[in-house]
């Protein structure tokens, strides 16, 4: 069946790492104008990624971008790595290291008994460096402004917290995470950093899952335009959303 954008449509994609989630949602509008021979169309994501991460990022078309808050309520899970002994301002690597702590006391063990503690409901205080809003200002904007930024903890839930590898010589581990809207993985790295008497911040952050949509069921930019090309160009251009 022919897509119908304006009509509105689900698109799961992949984004890539140094991508920010608005710049794919411009490049996926501008790849679908120029394709339905309009000036606008509605276009807009269901929860943002950091430009740090990658992975399962969805995006609504015309009147689907409605459903834009139904989606940005479902479960996610994530695959992270932690770097323990060090911290950085932004939790994970857009800021150098500001400071280290000690590593000699952690081990599997205590990393999977410290992990335990964080799973099912909690609050969590997002980072400084984050697209929460203060007075209208994005959070961020701020933080990078120099201004000291204060935020309120926020209810999640942790669902479920693996340890799927730990490397004891460069104080590494990968977790899986399955958890609510509104987690910080960030956060999280910060505060397991903590609960060791220690320190951690995000080396590497993938979204492998937004509710049922997994990974492997997302399209590359590259994958979408060569769909693009494929598809038959609408004879009339549609009326914009």
């Amino acid at each position: 069946m022919q897509p119908d954008y304006p009509a509105g449509e689900i698109l799961a994609f992949d984004k890539p790492l140094g991508m920010t989630s608005f710049q794919l949602v411009g490049r996926v509008r501008w790849l679908l104008c120029r394709h339905l021979g309009v000036r606008k169309l509605k276009v807009g994501h269901a929860g943002t990624l950091d430009p740090l991460a990658s992975g399962v990022l969805i995006l609504c078309t015309g009147k689907a971008t409605k459903r834009i808050e139904e989606l940005q309520g479902h479960e996610k899970e994530y695959r992270a790595t932690l770097q323990l002994g060090s911290t950085t301002p932004s939790y994970d690597l857009e800021h150098p290291v500001d400071a280290h702590f000690p590593t000699g006391h952690i081990t599997s063990q205590l990393l999977e008994a410290t992990l335990s503690q964080f799973q099912g409901p909690q609050m969590q205080v997002p980072p400084a460096f984050s697209a929460c809003k203060i007075d209208g200002h994005r959070a961020y904007d701020l933080a990078r402004s120099g201004h000291d930024v204060t935020l309120q903890a926020k209810p999640i839930v942790i669902h479920e917290i693996e340890l799927e590898s730990f490397t004891p010589d460069t104080m590494q581990a990968t977790l899986r995470i399955r958890c609510s809207k509104g987690t910080y993985i960030r956060s999280l790295a910060r505060d397991i950093g903590q609960a060791l008497h220690s320190g951690a911040h995000l080396t590497g952050l993938r979204r492998t899952r937004v509710g049922s949509t997994g990974e492997a069921q997302c399209l590359t930019l590259e994958a979408f335009e060569q769909r693009l090309a494929n598809e038959p160009r609408p004879e009339k251009p549609h009326t914009p959303q």
